[in-house]
């Protein structure tokens, strides 16, 4: 291969470019022309088909990826190695669910949040593997290939600092404030970090897994969108900066100052390992 067209092909830019258009096409094509059809064709109840292209389309962006860049780049994928996925996977989804938890128990104690009732019949396995694809498609492209790509290429700190920015678009959903762009810098932060601890998306996936689930399960808004079930029905009365409003409660001052810290202390800890990686000039 010419050494001008090769070097081209592996410009972290190209690199970044070529993997999502790849991996997001294949995710696009299976889930609208294999899965859908399918499952919708043998099965008559859609939350249990949708269920089961969710998982589909799970495992092909995975795949997908995996396949993808042990040709292109011909080297181990340690960003999906398993090697310590049970303790990232438990640990993620804890830390992610705690920080909500601590969260509202504090809007409580303020009086800000009070529980209605409990009840699962709001909420489906359909909407779970909603959160399971969205937060994979997230992570796995803006932490295992972004970030990574970044981090190798300008340094651990300049990479975070552009995800960060990146991360910025989720002030276009529904209800955001302008205390939601200082919410998106904070995530872009703390989820970089996870992935610069580890140098796994793991972490990352099954935080924000944990975060998510956490939110509609005590009755929160899941950034900005009130449709993705309840299992406890709670009322949530206060100032906009305490309880986040239309946003959700990940957009409470209370919230973001949890998720701040983690950030913080998961930088200063990948900074005394040595996992921090600074570009000399």
């Amino acid at each position: 291969m010419n050494i001008a067209i090769k070097k081209f092909l592996h410009f972290p830019i190209i690199r970044i470019v070529v993997g999502i258009v790849v991996c997001f096409s294949l995710f696009i094509v299976v889930q609208n022309f294999v899965s859908k059809p399918f499952f919708y064709n043998i099965i008559e109840d859609k939350n249990i088909a949708d269920t089961l292209i969710h998982l589909v389309s799970f495992l092909v962006l995975l795949s997908s990826y995996y396949f993808l860049f042990r040709w292109y780049e011909k080297r181990e994928i340690k960003e999906l190695s398993i090697k310590h996925l049970p303790k990232e996977m438990f640990g993620g989804f804890i830390i992610g669910f705690s920080a909500i938890s601590l969260s509202i128990f504090v809007l409580y104690l303020l009086g800000y949040y009070q529980i209605i009732k409990i009840s699962t019949e709001d909420y489906s396995l359909e909407l779970f593997m909603t959160l399971v694809v969205a937060a994979l498609i997230e992570d796995l492209f803006t932490r295992g290939l972004v970030l990574r790509e970044l981090e190798n290429w300008l340094g651990t700190n300049i990479a975070i600092l552009i995800i960060m920015l990146i991360e910025t678009y989720h002030i276009f959903n529904p209800n955001t404030t302008l205390f939601s762009f200082f919410t998106s810098l904070c995530w872009g932060f703390t989820m970089s970090m996870f992935f610069v601890y580890t140098k796994r998306v793991w972490l990352p996936f099954f935080f924000h897994l944990g975060w998510n689930f956490a939110q509609p399960f005590y009755g929160s808004n899941l950034t900005g969108l009130d449709d993705m079930g309840k299992i406890i029905h709670s009322k949530f009365e206060g100032p906009v900066l305490f309880t986040g409003g239309g946003v959700g409660i990940e957009d409470s001052i209370i919230t973001v100052f949890i998720l701040f810290s983690i950030g913080l202390f998961l930088y200063y800890r990948s900074h005394k390992e040595g996992k921090i990686i600074i570009k000399k000039k």
